[in-house]
């Protein structure tokens, strides 16, 4: 049986350094995850001034939308950032090794943005998932 969800880097590509390429979904539901920003589940702003802090809940927000689907990180097949700041795109990147599956890295893109909603939001980060039926 073919693989559900393909990750594909082809020689034919740039080489890609924590993406992949093309992911490619054969089968199952999709999830689409709307923006989440650095507010949790109280409604409170979380990490005024620190992009660490607001990638970490940011995260734990799309894990929360996830788990109430009854998928996983492993289920994430693309991500799109917005960040006010790309130069720190680092530290993104190694808060988010911490809850995807790094051998298979979703499909990203990276934008960076004069602002976002609110001022004080430094990120903002969508997602989309293919869970197993």
């Amino acid at each position: 049986m073919q693989n559900r969800i393909t990750f594909r880097n082809p020689d034919t590509m740039p080489k890609s350094s924590g993406y992949t390429n093309v992911v490619e979904v054969n089968s199952g539901r999709m999830i689409y995850i709307s923006g989440q920003v650095a507010v949790n589940k109280e409604g409170n702003m979380v990490g005024i001034g620190d992009l660490a802090a607001q990638t970490k809940q940011v995260f734990e927000n799309i894990k929360a939308a996830l788990e109430d689907r009854g998928s996983s990180f492993h289920d994430v097949v693309k991500f799109t950032y917005f960040m006010t700041d790309i130069s720190q795109i680092q530290i993104v990147r190694d808060i988010r090794d911490l809850y995807i599956h790094t051998e298979n890295p979703p499909a990203s893109s990276a934008v960076e943005v004069s602002k976002l909603v609110r001022e004080e939001f430094l990120i903002e980060i969508e997602a989309i998932a293919a869970p197993a039926q």
